[in-house]
């Protein structure tokens, strides 16, 4: 399912997203890359209506989002968060819990099967919630995002808190659910060796802007934005000034 984002607009006391406008291919993993403050998470909270734009429009296949009501929109674009939410009770609960919102019933051979794809036994449907490990717990939430059968998969810095085995396992599972099920993916990191390990067209964004597009190792390679450079040397911090050169660089 095609993702387009166009011209939005977001202030909060500050300015927030300033004119953001880009696109996901349908069956694309797209990163979203900057440093911290730079309005990535808030990007996605946008692209999934937990917060409202001031302007500008977000397209899922060419129909606007603001026009289906919101949990059908959120059938159709599934979040994992940086934190894991989950509720207090079993696993088997947690997963059934976005189809029993929508009136529908996960049935156990669909449980195991998302158990499955997220690579833990059959009998963690039974274990609390609350005993599983960080790293678990994101599972459960990716298992979780996935009863609802979205067409497009947000992950807000998934793996941010974890250690680094376990983020290699997140990193590793979302690349083989997504070559399974061929979703549009969008993943948010501040991590630049994350994004080099995920080698894909990647989304810079810096001060709530589009900083530049393209494939990550091109775009490492192009010296002719200060600011890109700068970004890439662990030189940007957070306020500092953003000189485009031209607008948003494509590669």
């Amino acid at each position: 399912m095609k993702l387009q984002v166009n011209h939005l607009q977001l202030r909060r006391q500050k300015q927030i997203l300033e004119n953001v406008s880009f696109e996901a291919a349908a069956g694309e993993i797209l990163l979203i890359l900057g440093p911290s403050g730079s309005g990535k998470s808030s990007l996605l909270r946008c692209l999934n209506r937990l917060d409202a734009v001031d302007s500008g429009e977000v397209l899922i296949d060419g129909k606007r989002s603001d026009s289906l009501e919101v949990t059908q929109l959120r059938r159709k674009v599934g979040m994992v968060f940086q934190v894991p939410a989950l509720l207090a009770g079993t696993v088997r609960a947690n997963i059934q819990l976005g189809p029993s919102l929508n009136d529908q019933t996960l049935e156990e051979s669909r449980c195991r099967h998302l158990l499955e794809q997220i690579g833990l036994p059959p009998e963690t449907l039974e274990r609390k919630a609350e005993t599983l490990s960080l790293g678990e717990k994101q599972r459960v939430a990716l298992a979780q995002a996935l009863a609802n059968q979205p067409e497009i998969l947000l992950l807000d810095e998934p793996t941010s808190a974890l250690d680094p085995t376990a983020v290699l396992t997140i990193e590793n599972l979302v690349k083989r659910v997504h070559h399974d099920l061929k979703m549009t993916t969008l993943w948010v990191t501040h991590d630049l060796n994350q994004a080099l390990r995920f080698n894909t067209t990647t989304l810079v964004m810096v001060e709530g802007r589009v900083l530049a597009r393209g494939n990550i190792q091109e775009l490492m390679q192009d010296m002719g934005n200060d600011t890109l450079k700068r970004f890439f040397e662990g030189r940007l911090s957070t306020g500092s000034s953003m000189e485009t050169h031209g607008g948003i660089h494509e590669h």
